[in-house]
């Protein structure tokens, strides 16, 4: 199980602006500002409130290197969450709809951020 993620981003303030929007509807929010220091760089942390998932730094971005998926918990949080991105900047990789191939259940969107990383949102039932 994936206890956490560090993404490399171009622009923090961009990505901060467009993962705050983006993330909404799945109740994960930018909450944890982490000061670096001895070598360890500023972090911005995604989650719940108690914990953070999700981190942003700053650097040279590799989209092509990771792809990650959150789980949503409805069909409509999917629904919610492309509309959410694509309003905040996001490009369409793959439209909100049953993706068959994987499994019957399985309903997914996915897309790219200001950086060109994919990732997609699931609702499996």
């Amino acid at each position: 199980m994936v206890d956490h993620i560090i993404l490399t981003v171009s622009d923090i303030k961009t990505s901060l602006a467009f993962y705050e929007a983006a993330l909404a509807p799945l109740n994960i929010n930018f909450f944890m500002p982490f000061k670096g220091e001895n070598g360890h760089p500023d972090l911005w942390g995604f989650g719940d409130g108690q914990s953070a998932i999700f981190w942003l730094k700053q650097g040279n971005p590799y989209p092509e290197a990771i792809h990650w998926g959150f789980k949503a918990n409805s069909n409509s949080q999917v629904d919610a969450f492309y509309a959410a991105a694509m309003v905040a900047g996001a490009k369409d990789n793959i439209s909100p709809r049953a993706r068959l191939e994987y499994y019957p259940g399985y309903y997914a969107a996915d897309v790219f951020d200001p950086d060109g990383y994919s990732f997609e949102v699931v609702h499996k039932s």
